[in-house]
């Protein structure tokens, strides 16, 4: 059974909300992940926040440089890791502060510098957090396996020590997560490749078709045990295009057949009811794509049952 009260206290200070805004479009195709931050922001968040009684302090948006030198395997390469070197020190300086980090991006692979920075508060005591990574994409190619070269597509295998060194060494030391510890919950769209290292590292995937079959309720229950098996509780990265496209219609990656408005929503109540979330972040929220800024209304509410929002 999870624990009955919300995770969070509005009276205590370490429970203080820093939003971080990563506004990086560096690594995906389609323009417009960079407006992400700046359309959840316009939906409401803070207020939302607000009305959950927490306190938030809005430390604005890291900065991220334009275009660089592409290749085909690689594409901004260096910008991406700059980048994702300076949010890392930011989220690690956030726990550090005893203030939970809320990081909203921009295109995934900001998750290279939000999951990096919680990997890098816990390493002082040379522990892993868990992780709970909701998307249709695997995330899972390397510069060998990616058919785009795109590194929105390469951050979880980065992540567990896969790829280029200027991504795996983010922070400073690799790997930054122990499979063990790990849930993949949503996908749907996977690459041989993918496969092949999702098989090597067995790292657990909650697909659609298991989703569909068993139930969300029963799917989180067992990444949230996944994930709680870490000492110190566990970070949430969402992708947004985890969510079915008639439900989320601001992405740059959509694949048909995602999460429902409700099952989202269980997802991420569970995950505020577990009381082991340390961080979260939300991505891919496309504004130049969405209709009506659907994708991003939706995001904030997503972002308050996270954070302890409660139907009763």
């Amino acid at each position: 059974m999870f624990a009955a009260s919300p995770p969070f206290d509005a009276a205590a200070p370490q429970r203080t909300i820093h939003v971080l805004g990563a506004p990086v479009g560096l690594g995906c195709p389609t323009p417009g992940a960079e407006l992400g931050p700046a359309a959840i922001r316009l939906a409401g968040l803070s207020p939302r926040l607000a009305s959950l009684g927490l306190a938030v302090r809005d430390l604005g948006d890291i900065s991220v440089p334009g275009c660089g030198a592409t290749d085909q395997a690689l594409r901004n390469l260096s910008e991406i890791a700059g980048v994702c070197e300076r949010l890392c020190a930011s989220v690690r300086e956030t726990l550090d502060e005893g203030c939970f980090p809320l990081v909203l991006g921009g295109d995934h692979s900001v998750a290279l510098g939000t999951v990096s920075g919680v990997s890098s508060w816990r390493h002082a005591s040379s522990a892993f957090p868990g992780l709970i990574w909701f998307d249709a994409h695997a995330d899972m190619n390397t510069p060998e396996t990616s058919p785009s070269g795109n590194i929105h597509g390469m951050p979880l295998a980065a992540l567990l020590g896969y790829g280029d060194p200027a991504l795996t060494g983010i922070g400073g030391f690799a790997p930054k997560l122990d499979p063990r510890f790990c849930a993949h919950v949503g996908a749907r769209d996977l690459d041989d490749g993918e496969r092949a290292l999702i098989h090597k590292t067995g790292i657990r995937f909650f697909t659609m078709r298991e989703i569909d079959e068993r139930g969300m309720g029963a799917c989180m229950r067992d990444a949230i045990a996944i994930a709680s098996r870490a000492l110190g509780g566990f970070a949430v990265t969402f992708d947004i295009d985890v969510l079915d496209p008639l439900v989320a219609p601001g992405s740059g990656t959509l694949a048909r057949g995602g999460l429902t408005y409700r099952e989202a929503h269980l997802a991420l109540e569970m995950v505020a009811e577990s009381g082991g979330l340390r961080a979260l972040e939300v991505t891919e929220v496309n504004a130049a794509v969405d209709v009506g800024n659907r994708t991003a209304d939706l995001a904030v509410e997503l972002i308050g049952s996270a954070l302890g929002r409660r139907i009763l």
